[in-house]
């Protein structure tokens, strides 16, 4: 597998390798694998086989001696997230902050829109919880429940919350972090992994943004079978490039089709006529408000021409 991507080079990570290979290799600990330095072949260039973290990969012509490779050919895959880029993820945390940078509605939706679009299991982390009182807390997750999700709330000042996330983590085989710069996800990665002493930063006083600490994409073991990827935070996901696909991707939506279906398949439970959907959660203006903004994307990329979304 592909664990990390160093300007042209990949670190490979072997399940196996050659017991007659004439270097001796001792591992540190027994769960720890071999990683090998590895170049990629130019036919995968021709044919657009692209390799990125997550992948998992064939390696040739190994130098054991080096501990160098070469990808020859890239697995099929079977998830896939844009951005960050990360092949095979089995499941996404995207992490919130409750305080420092303050929680935004609209900031945390396209977060989780992007995470609900990978067909993989989503959870939510709120970091932070010792910023703020119990009772704003619970009044948070009480909130987050309505929307569809179970938070998780975590402090890596107290160390509360981060058993039952790292339990969480270590039944997951390929989980990726994501989340705004600044709401603490090299953090929370320091505290599950002290050995790893990744560098984090302050969040600004004025812009209430994180500043970007995490430069590329990389898989840390988090235990035997369980890897975790650190990912660069950034502050404005892009939204679905098909509406028609925004209503599923909020839960609150998705419940609802279950037991009262909407009459019109085509339907985008706006102001259409006879529409059967329940308008009156939390986030209903933020959808409504998302779709008029891909609206106009749409019509933008049709040179200002058409009628829109219908």
């Amino acid at each position: 597998m592909v664990v990390a991507l160093q300007a042209n080079f990949l670190e490979v990570e072997l399940e196996t390798f050659h017991p007659s290979s004439l270097v001796r290799w001792t591992r540190s600990t027994d769960a720890e694998p071999l990683r090998l330095l590895c170049t990629r072949r130019t036919r995968l260039d021709h044919r657009g086989a692209a390799v990125h973290v997550g992948d998992r990969v064939w390696v040739e012509a190994i130098d054991w001696q080096e501990l160098r490779a070469v990808v020859g050919d890239v697995e099929p895959r079977q998830s896939w997230i844009n951005r960050p880029p990360v092949a095979n993820v089995t499941a996404v945390f995207v992490a919130l902050a409750v305080k420092q940078p303050c929680f935004d509605a609209d900031q945390a939706s396209r977060f989780l829109l992007s995470a609900e679009q990978t067909d993989v299991d989503v959870h939510l982390i709120l970091t932070k919880r010792d910023l703020i009182t119990s009772d704003q807390l619970e009044q948070q997750l009480v909130r987050l429940r309505s929307w569809g999700y179970r938070p998780m709330a975590v402090s890596v000042q107290t160390g509360e919350g981060l058993g039952a996330l790292k339990n969480k983590l270590s039944s997951t085989r390929l989980a990726v972090f994501c989340g705004p710069s600044g709401v603490g996800k090299t953090s929370l990665l320091n505290q599950l992994l002290p050995e790893l002493s990744l560098r984090v930063g302050a969040v600004s006083g004025r812009l209430q943004r994180g500043r970007h600490t995490t430069r590329h994409v990389e898989l840390f073991r988090l235990c035997e079978g369980s890897l975790v990827a650190d990912t660069p935070g950034f502050n404005r996901p892009e939204l679905p490039a098909d509406p028609r696909k925004l209503a599923v991707l909020f839960p609150e939506f998705d419940g609802q089709m279950e037991d009262y279906p909407c009459r019109f398949r085509d339907c985008f439970h706006r102001d259409e006529p006879g529409c059967g959907v329940d308008k009156s959660w939390e986030r209903y203006p933020i959808y409504k408000r998302f779709l008029e903004e891909m609206e106009c994307l749409s019509r933008s990329s049709r040179g200002g021409s058409g009628s829109g979304l219908l």
